[in-house]
């Protein structure tokens, strides 16, 4: 061996020796910033930390920069109700359904509980569940077609599914995150792709998310997890086989979006942004060239498309022109829907979201207050808390019938010395606390509110113009329905608030600064 062989042989090995907590080309292993061991190291602990992941977007959901805006009216109060009064607040980035949930969807959720809750101790539940179609009737119409076939038959497949309570429509946000999350453990392999053939009568033995997380739900691992090239690793470098929160692949819950997001949603102001950011590299600017009156991004404070071609003149929602006239004359209906229209017609708005002005009215999570704008907070505005914990009453957390974790709510006793809240049920803080507030909303004597009051935003195909503005409010009791009234989905967004593939914050390169002499 020669002199210069013996010498690169003898700084590969040097290279070899300095890999030995690391890879190779320098690429060492992560490590704590304030203890120095390193993560994901059986031989230092083992301590697990998932490599830093964007947060997809769930199936149907658009995702929703956040900002600041002005929530409330955006044209005269022809009602004489002041229940909006203008307000500017900020609302944090999340995700939303592109449309109205649709007939063959709420559909589907029946088909899972009356697969999986075929019992005859589960007849509450299934019946609990369906929407209520009577909603269509009127002493003064013949609307018993769309009773006896709006929900079921195929051809009002992806049309708006009505005649759902703000209680279902929650229920139905509950079943979506556990059915999404579990497609998600099956498809990395984390569960037996077998168990979802199986899901006729298993009662509570249904995958539920808080359940998996907790371990009180046991899934049968799929080879994924079983694999050596499994990512996740117990302390001992072995392959771990249930999956935690901590490791980035189950999403947020799917919820009813809070009025101030679906307001924020609806308006769609991004498009009235001249001068948008849309990556790191290019600086954006706060502008907004318009203010809005409908959702549209089309002739935002018009009801017709102004562009030229043969869109020219349509209408931009569905909705009631007049008395007596819901969709317009034989050979020019002008909207093309007598009722509701499929979830996808019409122009979408700024964030490509369809609906959100005409079609069906919708559900958001807040309870109903004429006065909520005067007094929820600049950021996440929201009416509507009554505080809960897990029930760990018996030692541990437990499932209840339907295989969900059991909650409890906090009590008065447990907040009282916290300096954030001091009740566990704040519902009626500022407004109808007889305590703080001096007065009380006598429900059915006064008063139509109560504490069941849920705000309900948008117009529908019933409506006139008035109500396609999405500043204007109406509420409904929480338990009732109505054939005008459908809802969508919204879910949280975790890390930058800008969007996948975007930094939170501003990141200033470091430069050196320039020594002078003195």
């Amino acid at each position: 061996m020669n002199w210069k062989n013996f010498a690169i042989l003898l700084s590969c090995a040097a290279v070899l020796g300095s890999c030995k907590d690391g890879k190779l080309f320098g690429k060492k292993k992560a490590k704590s910033d304030v203890t120095g061991w390193n993560y994901n190291d059986k031989n230092q602990g083992g301590y697990q930390v998932a490599l830093e992941k964007e947060q997809p977007s769930g199936p149907g959901l658009v995702f929703v920069q956040g900002g600041t805006f002005t929530m409330g009216a955006t044209e005269e109060d022809v009602m004489s109700d002041w229940n909006n009064i203008p307000r500017r607040v900020t609302v944090n980035s999340f995700y939303i359904d592109k449309t109205e949930v649709a007939n063959v969807h709420y559909r589907e959720y029946l088909y899972w509980i009356n697969t999986v809750f075929d019992g005859d101790e589960y007849q509450a539940v299934r019946n609990g569940a369906l929407p209520d179609t009577l909603v269509w009737r009127s002493e003064l119409a013949y609307n018993e077609p769309m009773v006896e076939y709006y929900f079921r038959h195929p051809a009002y497949n992806n049309y708006p599914v009505v005649g759902v309570s703000w209680k279902q429509a929650n229920d139905f946000c509950l079943w979506r995150t556990d059915r999404v999350n579990e497609l998600a453990l099956i498809q990395k392999g984390f569960i037996n792709d077998k168990s979802i053939k199986n899901i006729s009568g298993i009662g509570q033995e249904n995958f539920n998310t808080k359940s998996y997380l907790l371990g009180e739900f046991q899934a049968t691992p799929g080879k994924g997890a079983r694999s050596k090239k499994n990512p996740l690793k117990n302390p001992n470098g072995t392959p771990r086989t249930n999956v935690t929160f901590e490791d980035g692949i189950l999403l947020p819950n799917y919820r009813l979006p809070t009025e101030a997001e679906w307001e924020y949603a609806a308006l769609g102001y991004v498009n009235q942004n001249p001068m948008p950011t849309k990556n790191d590299k290019k600086r954006g600017e706060e502008l907004v060239t318009n203010k809005q009156v409908y959702s549209w991004s089309q002739n935002v404070n018009g009801l017709r498309d102004t562009r030229r071609g043969s869109w020219q003149g349509t209408f931009l929602a569905n909705f009631k022109r007049g008395a007596g006239d819901n969709m317009g004359v034989a050979g020019g209906l002008n909207d093309n829907a007598v009722y509701t229209a499929p979830v996808n017609s019409f122009y979408p708005n700024g964030f490509g979201i369809y609906n959100m002005s005409g079609n069906v009215s919708e559900w958001v999570a807040d309870v109903y207050r004429p006065l909520s704008s005067t007094d929820e907070n600049d950021v996440a505005s929201f009416r509507g808390n009554k505080f809960q914990t897990i029930d760990v009453s018996t030692g541990k957390a437990e499932r209840d019938s339907l295989g969900r974790i059991k909650y409890r709510y906090v009590t008065d006793e447990e907040s009282k010395k916290r300096r954030n809240y001091q009740k566990g049920d704040v519902i009626n803080y500022l407004d109808g606390d007889s305590l703080l507030a001096g007065v009380s909303y006598g429900y059915g004597k006064t008063t139509l509110i109560s504490d069941h009051s849920r705000v309900i935003k948008g117009g529908s195909w019933d409506d006139r113009a008035y109500w396609l503005s999405p500043g204007t409010r109406r509420f409904l009791e929480e338990e009732q329905s109505a054939s005008t009234v459908g809802f969508r989905c919204a879910m949280d967004r975790v890390g930058s608030a800008a969007g996948n593939g975007r930094k939170s914050g501003i990141e200033y390169k470091q430069r050196k600064q320039n020594n002078r002499k003195k």
